[in-house]
């Protein structure tokens, strides 16, 4: 069974247990990696793969990447910090409020 996903496009969020936090820009219903990437993840801390997965714009304090994380894995961040991932700006407006609305929604 699909779950329907928690979060959505355009939500900021942070990683429960990992110095890192984005915003959300696809989401798959489950886990839709490859199963290499899968395994490399430790067995203690593998999640479901019943469940959404989060393609987000994220960083920390070094650097600006894409993240594949699983739902369990995210809370909502509330800091309304600005995110400063270059291909926010391309693919989301940000608001006064500190939301971010999708300029051209393409998704998977």
């Amino acid at each position: 069974m699909i779950k329907a996903a928690k979060f959505s496009i355009g939500q900021v969020v942070r990683h429960r247990i990992f110095s890192f936090r984005g915003v959300i820009f696809d989401v798959d219903p489950e886990f839709g990696n490859s199963e290499e990437w899968y395994q490399a993840i430790p067995e203690s801390v593998r999640p479901r793969k019943d469940q959404p997965f989060y393609h987000l714009y994220a960083e920390n304090e070094d650097s600006v990447y894409e993240a594949y994380v699983s739902e369990q894995n995210l809370l909502i961040d509330d800091t309304a910090v600005p995110l400063r991932h270059p291909s926010i700006a391309v693919a989301f407006q940000r608001s006064a409020a500190g939301t971010y609305k999708p300029v051209n929604l393409a998704t998977h």
